[in-house]
């Protein structure tokens, strides 16, 4: 029998299915908490529509939700030492924001 695809001790083997793979893009996030556990609500905004939707729910313990913050710190971290600063254009902005274009009209 062939081990190679076989996890070594401590490893974990992870799948990731096609569909799951395409990713959902997300251009906020909304972010609330209880005490036992973080809601990390993915939405997409689209110009001119006033209606935005959740597309992905994600719910954290808040342990995971700590290591998720530093793992995303770090990567921010990375990704600005190999490509300059992430301007934060988002800076004072609120909600709702006016992403452009034309009113929606039915």
């Amino acid at each position: 029998m062939d081990n190679q695809n076989q996890p070594k001790q401590g490893e974990i083997s992870i799948e990731l299915p096609e569909d799951v793979a395409q990713g959902t893009y997300s251009n906020l996030a909304i972010i609330t908490h209880s005490h036992s556990e973080f809601i990390i609500d993915f939405v997409r905004m689209m110009p001119g529509v006033p209606k935005a939707k959740v597309k992905e729910r994600i719910i954290l313990t808040p342990h995971h939700a700590k290591r998720l913050m530093r793992a995303l710190i770090d990567n921010v971290k990375k990704y600005e030492s190999m490509h300059g600063e992430i301007k934060d254009v988002d800076e004072g902005l609120t909600l709702p924001m006016n992403m452009g274009g034309p009113n929606a009209q039915a």
